[in-house]
């Protein structure tokens, strides 16, 4: 059991082949569905929780990681609800995040805060892994998943949406899609030597872009491709991966 898939909003659903599993951390206690494929067992986590309880800026990410880890996950896929400022990205597409912005205030960014746990950093040059993100274009096409193309994720505190002015700054920053979860959980995965990539789907555009937000928009772009994308995370799971193609596992540097 080494291959987890993270959902964001509206992607809860697993298997119904599959049983619940609560993992203790030092930060918390986490549920997971463990899912059985092919006999292999896949764990999928709900980052809001089953019943999305928990907002964004209050969502446990250093439970979440570390419960992970400690099931011996290596190999994680995500998704994630987005805004889009890019013109070129509408509502129901599917970007695969290259790099990020951090607009968080508030979070425990980190594992490593001095004392027992030491000094350390973490390479960021490749935050999302290269592999797994070629793996999902190799795979995306045989689901008739189209990706729209690339991306750079901003990441904000929330609950609240952005306003048209910070959107207008993100843009001019070279932002392309704008949520609230991504940051610190891509950060902890790295921390961890974790191979870890997220999809963005793209339920709306950001305030100020096109027009207004509405759940509607919401839930109609999620339902449409999360099936076939969390079908593409299940299909390259299924397969052998590596740690070859990437230097995920070396990312940690000690002083």
């Amino acid at each position: 059991m080494n291959k987890g898939i993270i959902g964001g909003t509206g992607v809860y659903d697993a298997s119904s082949n599959s049983y619940i599993k609560e993992v203790e951390t030092k930060y918390g206690k986490v549920q997971v569905d463990i899912v059985e494929i092919n006999g292999e067992e896949i764990v999928f986590l709900a980052r809001h929780g089953k019943n999305h309880s928990n907002p964004p800026h209050l969502v446990n990410y250093r439970a979440n990681i570390a419960a992970l880890n400690k099931l011996g996950i290596e190999y994680i896929y995500a998704t994630a609800a987005v805004g889009s400022c890019n013109e070129n990205y509408a509502p129901g597409d599917i970007v695969v995040i290259t790099d990020f912005l951090d607009f968080t205030k508030s979070r425990p960014l980190t594992f490593y805060e001095g004392g027992k746990e030491g000094v350390k950093h973490v390479d960021m040059s490749d935050p999302y892994c290269k592999n797994l993100r070629e793996l999902f274009y190799n795979k995306a096409e045989n689901n008739g998943l189209i990706i729209k193309g690339e991306g750079i994720y901003v990441t904000t505190e929330g609950p609240r949406f952005e306003s048209a002015a910070e959107i207008r700054m993100y843009k001019q920053l070279g932002g392309d899609v704008v949520g609230m979860t991504n940051v610190p959980e891509v950060v902890l995965a790295k921390e961890l030597g974790m191979c870890y990539s997220v999809i963005g789907i793209v339920t709306n555009w950001c305030t100020g872009v096109k027009k207004e937000i509405t759940l509607h928009d919401i839930d109609e772009a999620v339902s449409k491709n999360k099936e076939k994308i969390t079908k593409t995370f299940i299909d390259i799971f299924k397969s052998d991966i590596t740690k070859e193609e990437c230097n995920c596992n070396n990312a940690l540097i000690e002083l």
